[in-house]
């Protein structure tokens, strides 16, 4: 598939290095001379120096024989002009990340096929993560019914106890399975003779009615969190905290730009506002932080959040969750204070990468510390798997099935399954396996 990107910020560099190493047609436009040799020199595509959204870049680039062209560039009117010129020129497929609601609201007419808009998405996930505790991943498949949780195996969980298969035999009811471990930076495909080892980052299907079974298996607990104090006043933590006002919390910010606590103030009634460093242990410490708080590092700056959120943690909060943007950190995270992270990048690429996976896909899903990926596929008339157990199936090694939606209805399969025509299959699977399992689903 050949693609262009426009804007070579956090999302568009990220999701050239991955789409670019997974073998596809990258080609990316970016208005920073030093960002695009940057980019140029650590990756395998093409990087132009120009703007994305001027005819010549994109007769340039090639946007009259381009499939999809991705528009994720710091500015709202640059990525609709880049999607209306490439759309005029011959793209097959426009997509635009869009925050002004006012701008989104004529996009299509635009020539902008699809609007994302990924921190709008990523707040509404923290409010599932708060209310969950302890959680790093809340996921929702087939329209919310089936969730894939993922969180740090707790030291003691009982899912350690024995093998998957053992553990499995021994409960009589079965409402969720291991998909994936992370540990050591090592992705695991589970099965049944997997360990689960304390401090692995599980990654576990189970349907929306046993979300707090498979928790429990993790060894998390739910925590009884009554505030929210928001650091930093980004758009981002605006939405987190129309969200969290909406879910019932109290909410705290602080932010060192007075005009924006003005304003946020003005916005929130209901929210208590401070203007101070996020990371000054005394201005937190006037908040007589308790373990019924939870933190939320949401400023522009990695570093920031991190420290925000440890200081929030020293000074007595029971959670503090981190946004981020280098994927580095975020191995670094597990152990030393900070509980779940949160990144719109990897909600961005998440909505994106479904339009470049071929066969009928509905859905995928990436995660902060693996290349895998969850996908929800419909299961076409003419596929290979269709009337098949799943024992019977030809699945690649690097493959789980973590859940089915079936005419209403959502369930955790096992090897005696069938699978249906119009079945909505999730599957996870390493980047090697991801274009044979869309293929045996689809035709």
């Amino acid at each position: 598939m050949r693609i262009i990107i426009v804007g070579a910020g956090a999302v568009g560099s990220y999701l050239a290095e991955r789409l670019s190493s997974e073998g596809q047609d990258v080609i990316v436009i970016e208005d920073d001379e030093n960002r695009a040799a940057q980019l140029q020199e650590g990756i395998d595509a093409l990087v132009l120096h120009g703007n994305g959204a001027s005819t010549h870049m994109l007769e340039e680039a090639g946007a009259a024989k381009t499939d999809l062209l991705i528009a994720v560039s710091n500015s709202d009117g640059v990525n609709v002009l880049a999607c209306y010129t490439a759309t005029e020129l011959g793209a097959k497929t426009t997509i635009a990340r869009i925050e002004d609601p006012e701008i989104r609201e004529g996009a299509d007419r635009l020539g902008v096929d699809v609007v994302i808009d990924p921190s709008a998405t990523a707040a509404e996930e923290l409010v599932g993560i708060v209310g969950l505790g302890g959680a790093s991943e809340l996921i929702g498949f087939a329209d919310g019914k089936l969730v894939m949780v993922g969180a740090i195996v707790a030291p003691n969980a009982p899912i350690t106890e024995e093998p998957l298969r053992e553990l499995r035999l021994r409960r009589a009811e079965w409402g969720w399975v291991v998909a994936a471990l992370v540990r050591d930076g090592r992705t695991i495909v589970a099965h049944g003779d997997t360990m689960v080892r304390s401090g692995d980052h599980a990654l576990v299907m189970t349907t929306d009615d046993r979300v707090d079974e498979a928790t429990r298996m993790l060894g998390l607990r739910r925590r009884n969190l009554d505030r929210a104090i928001i650091l930093g006043g980004t758009r981002f933590a605006e939405l987190t905290v129309a969200a969290m006002d909406k879910a019932g919390l109290s909410v705290v910010v602080v932010d060192q730009d007075a005009s924006r606590c003005g304003v946020l103030a003005g916005r929130y009634p209901n929210a208590l506002v401070l203007c101070g460093d996020p990371t000054d242990p005394e201005v937190l410490a006037d908040l007589d932080l308790g373990p019924k708080d939870v933190a939320i590092g949401l400023t522009g700056w990695d570093e920031v959040n991190l420290l925000g959120c440890l200081v929030a943690k020293a000074s007595g909060a029971g959670m503090a969750i981190s946004r981020f943007n280098r994927i580095s950190y975020v191995g670094l995270l597990s152990g030393v204070g900070i509980d779940a992270a949160v990144s719109s990048r990897l909600m961005a690429a998440s909505a994106i990468l479904r339009f470049v996976r071929q066969g009928e896909v509905e859905q995928v899903a990436t995660f902060s510390d693996t290349d895998a990926e969850a996908i929800e596929i419909e299961v076409s008339g003419d596929s290979e798997a269709a009337n098949k157990t799943l024992l019977d199936l030809d699945l690649p090694v690097g493959v789980i099935i973590g859940g089915i939606s079936r005419d209403g209805t959502t369930f955790v399969p096992d090897g005696s399954t069938v699978v249906r025509v119009g079945d909505h299959i999730i599957f996870f699977a390493l980047p090697r396996d991801i274009e044979e399992s869309v293929a045996l689903f689809t035709a």
